[in-house]
């Protein structure tokens, strides 16, 4: 797969530190970050690229190798966690008088600065207020915090030697914007200079809706730039030239996959044409972000990562739903515990509706009707129960569309390794929903009910005009029910947070420029097709499980 450089680091008095956890289990997600934990300072310092010391004092002689290592070329980053210690004059800075616990509004003082490509313009951060003072006037200062209507520095670096050292009082390390700026952190201290590269970004397959939001994804996202697009289709063609009118298209994918100005290749052509043409892409150096479902078959994923490690490209696949807020609110109560653990989810989309007649009702193309939201809601129960899956048992009803060839209904069921139950269903015949989430767990459970919303708008000659937004699109209302002592179940509503668009090509950028976590990773999305194609299996044997992980 795609190679980053590597980056060693050391964390010393950090080992036994729970609030730290989050944050280095965040850079152990990469498998370029080699991070190494111990409780003292060890002699030889000489094989790591970066030093994180936490807020225990060091003696003299440990201070001094550290400061030798940031003159030699090394990266000395210091983590301040509500303590007044003076130190050491290397950093340019002293702790300030340690304030109440507040959330922190936290900006860069120079909004164009490197640590701050694709991230907000301001995080919350949870914590108690601890200024910084600058002692020397060539710190540099990061990020630093309103407080009463001034700016206080709580991040700074500065050069030392050949090398470079910072220090930060923040303390929210499980907040996931505070451990990228960390992360890049490290990269500035290690002397890894981001060159704001730009990726070449190419559209294979030029369906307007969804080539549209790739475009414009690319457009809007810093590191990313909309180069190329290519169909079969003439009129498509024309529509990617109203949209993007600056970029080249191509009638033939041999022609694009030899344009040297594409470096990201983003097919959203149907399922069974991804793996040929990803496999193409691929061999051209290309790297891939394929439309879901990935594929229609393991033997395809096989071959797709064959070639994405022969060619030691990126590979992935558009999970965009990773970034739906009723999941993210989800994900978020099941890390605090709020249901206790997770045993049973079931999830559902659907309605009674007559299927749509483009390839997507047609099975022999898109897969089967799984396959397409299926691909999206496996993604999230494979996220949310990350256990080995035992059994997959499908069945399937061919009862009323008799014109179209996918099924009318189908229901997954998946048994995990832990004893843990999940089932997907999309119906196309049901009068009556299902809640799209209905999970349980050992103190409590959370249920999504579907949302129907319609919207008026004037109209000088019909009086009004309705537009109605499809339930899929729109978050639904998420209730937390929790056992109280007395034994009554208490209810609330689930907080949801904001939305934010086009964070997958944030992601994407993110990832393949300087190498943070991919938010859905590949193995994730082989993993949905393995459990597609075991109930496709199920279902044409009636229901008899299929055993997929041994």
């Amino acid at each position: 797969m795609l190679n980053h450089p590597p980056l060693s680091i050391l964390a010393i008095n950090a080992k036994d530190s729970p609030a730290l956890d989050s944050f280095f289990a965040y850079l152990q997600r990469m498998a370029h970050v080699k991070l190494a934990l111990e409780k003292a300072t060890p002699a030889d310092l000489s094989p790591y690229d970066v030093v994180i010391s936490a807020d225990a004092a060091e003696s003299e002689e440990k201070t001094e190798a550290l400061e030798q290592f940031a003159d030699a070329g090394g990266g000395w980053l210091k983590l301040v966690r509500q303590s007044t210690r003076p130190l050491p004059d290397i950093f340019g800075v002293q702790p300030g008088q340690i304030g109440p616990e507040a959330e922190l509004r936290v900006l860069f003082d120079d909004p164009d600065h490197p640590l701050a490509t694709r991230l907000p313009d301001a995080v919350y951060l949870e914590g108690v207020y601890h200024p910084l003072a600058l002692t020397a006037e060539d710190t540099e200062l990061i990020l630093y915090a309103d407080w009463h209507y001034q700016h206080f520095p709580m991040l700074v670096a500065r050069t030392a030697g050949e090398g470079k050292v910072a220090c930060t009082t923040l303390q929210a390390f499980r907040h996931p914007v505070l451990q990228q700026i960390l992360y890049r952190l490290v990269r500035y201290l290690a002397g890894f200079r981001d060159s704001r590269k730009i990726l070449g970004i190419g559209i294979l397959g030029y369906a307007p809706s969804v080539g549209k939001i790739h475009g414009l994804g690319a457009e809007n996202t810093s590191g990313l730039e909309l180069r190329a697009a290519c169909d079969l289709s003439p009129g498509r063609l024309d529509r990617v030239q109203q949209d993007f009118p600056h970029i080249k298209t191509y009638a033939a994918a041999d022609a694009f996959a030899a344009d040297a100005d594409i470096d990201l290749v983003i097919i959203a052509t149907p399922p069974n044409t991804h793996a040929k043409l990803a496999v193409q892409m691929m061999a051209a150096g290309k790297h891939v972000v394929c439309e879901k479902p990935l594929a229609l078959s393991r033997r395809e994923t096989d071959a797709m990562v064959e070639m994405a490690d022969k060619q030691s490209v990126h590979l992935s696949c558009h999970q965009n739903r990773r970034w739906d807020v009723d999941y993210l609110a989800i994900r978020q109560a099941l890390r605090k515990g709020l249901i206790g653990e997770l045993f049973y989810m079931e999830t559902f989309v659907g309605g009674f509706h007559h299927p749509c007649g483009y390839w997507h009702s047609h099975d022999t193309v898109s897969g089967g009707l799984t396959y397409d939201w299926g691909a999206h809601y496996l993604d999230w129960v494979v996220s949310l129960i990350p256990e080995p899956i035992h059994t997959v048992i499908s069945t399937r009803h061919k009862r009323v569309w008799h014109d179209v060839s996918n099924a009318d209904q189908e229901r997954i069921q998946l048994r995990f390794a832990g004893g843990q139950e999940a089932e997907f269903m999309h119906s196309d015949i049901a009068a009556l929903r299902k809640p799209k989430w209905y999970l349980l767990g050992t103190k409590g459970a959370i249920s999504g009910q579907w949302q129907d919303v319609v919207e008026y708008q004037p109209d000088p000659d019909v009086y009004f005009e309705e537009h109605h937004i499809p339930a899929t699109e729109m978050p639904p209302d998420l209730t937390l029910y929790r056992r109280h002592a007395s034994g009554q179940i208490v209810t609330r509503k689930l907080v949801v947070p904001a939305r934010s668009h086009f964070g997958f090509h944030r992601n994407i950028a993110d990832h393949l420029l300087i190498g943070e976590p991919i938010t859905a990773p590949l193995a994730h999305s082989v993993r949905v097709v393995a459990i597609l194609e075991a109930a496709a299996r199920s279902a044409a044997g009636g229901g008899t499980p299929e055993v997929l992980d041994g």
